[in-house]
């Protein structure tokens, strides 16, 4: 985790319970970086249920092309996660190291190496060396425990500054399932799987489709409505994983994602996702303010995102939220940019519940001080009010600093 920790992590870390069939370690392979754990096996007993929803980028990493090639088999016995090199952009030798890493865990958990799962994140264009794996692999299968999620979310880290971690519980039938999840991402986030690394567990006896389903859906209003920066990695991967393990205390088997008695148990997904999104949207590179954004009365939800991203993405928004400064002509030009239909003579737009600007012109009530109060706030909220239909959406981000060109000019170097 980096130094200097965002004033915008929360207060606590949620207590992780155990999820029966996973287990999990970490270690310091010495990937990329010195004296920090930097690779995390999670074994699972017992063939389990897997999902996964993966960037759009066309150039994606080569864990990322593992993963999508053996998805379709629905079946996880291992998650490989490294930091410090994305293994991206390296060729041959990443797809080598990929099979090589596959191979490693595969032997030391005991299945084959396509219910091995992969991830990593870091560095783009550096081969990475995949026989550093070999040197911690058995020591991690013989090692890994269920009570090790905080330690996880550490290992998977590059710029973040705190661990991501989030714990729901469901009612599934006739027993209670748990739902846990860790992600990392600080920055190069930006919609289309937005981000990020992120793992959920559960003890639901869920099937492969079933549970593709209900990612995909939960996806698009948490992890897919946080942007930091506009850009989308080449790394982004979100596993889910079901052990089925509460089948055994009564859980209800779940073959189609239609089922209504999924109900509290995608509520309670849709829970684990959001949180972990929003700690991604709070530990933003350099952040020092949580802006949300919510449009609505636009033609349809999805114009109503295309206009919240554009205001979102806006680097004079940012800079003037950070900057305590409100400016919501910057705003105006945001929605004028967004190419969807809107009409400035209907145009609303508040901070908070301050209205700052109504029909197309400053809002009679103006006061610049009350406003300036507003603004020095560590969690802001623009509202855009559009006038010309239903469509509504919610978009957070948070403020661009210098802090930010400080962490990215010297990424790599």
């Amino acid at each position: 985790m980096g130094k200097a920790v965002s004033p915008l992590k929360p207060a606590h870390l949620p207590q992780m319970p155990e999820i029966a069939g996973v287990r999990l370690a970490t270690a310091a392979a010495g990937i990329r970086y010195a004296g920090r754990t930097d690779v995390l096996l999670v074994a699972l007993d017992k063939p389990t249920s897997v999902a996964g929803v993966f960037t759009r980028s066309k150039c994606p990493s080569a864990p990322v092309e593992w993963c999508r090639a053996r998805i379709g088999g629905g079946r996880a016995r291992a998650l490989v996660v490294n930091s410090g090199n994305a293994n991206a952009f390296t060729g041959k030798t990443g797809r080598a190291a990929t099979r090589i890493t596959a191979d490693l865990a595969a032997e030391a958990v005991g299945c084959r190496p396509a219910e091995v799962f992969l991830a990593s994140t870091g560095v783009i264009g550096e081969p990475i060396d995949a026989g550093k794996f070999a040197g911690v692999m058995h020591d991690l299968a013989a090692g890994a425990a269920p009570d090790r999620w905080i330690e996880a979310a550490e290992a998977i880290g590059t710029t973040d500054t705190f661990p991501k971690l989030a714990t729901a519980t469901a009612r599934l039938g006739g027993a209670q399932v748990k739902i846990n999840g860790i992600a990392k991402g600080a920055g190069m986030i930006a919609p289309d799987m937005a981000t990020l690394l992120a793992f959920v567990f559960t003890d639901a006896p869920i099937a492969a489709d079933a549970l593709q389903a209900l990612i995909a859906r939960s996806v698009v209003d948490s992890f897919n409505a946080i942007t930091i920066d506009s850009d989308t990695s080449t790394s982004d991967t979100l596993l889910a994983f079901a052990t089925g393990a509460a089948a055994a205390a009564g859980a209800a088997a779940i073959v189609r994602a239609n089922d209504r008695r999924l109900r509290p148990f995608r509520l309670a997904l849709d829970q684990v996702l959001g949180s972990l999104a929003e700690q991604v949207a709070r530990d933003g590179e350099g952040a020092s303010k949580l802006i949300e954004i919510v449009v609505e009365g636009a033609v349809s939800k999805r114009s109503a995102r295309r206009i919240a991203l554009a205001i979102a993405n806006s680097p004079l928004v940012k800079t003037a939220v950070g900057g305590g400064d409100a400016n919501w002509g910057r705003v105006v030009m945001a929605v004028g940019k967004a190419g969807e239909p809107a009409d400035r003579d209907r145009l609303s737009i508040w901070f908070g519940d301050i209205r700052v600007a109504h029909k197309g012109a400053r809002d009679p009530g103006y006061a610049e001080r009350e406003v300036s109060t507003y603004m020095q706030r560590r969690e802001i909220k623009i509202r855009v009010g559009l006038g010309l239909g239903t469509g509504r959406d919610r978009v957070l981000t948070c403020d661009l600093t210098k802090e930010y060109v400080a962490i990215n000019g010297d990424y790599r170097s």
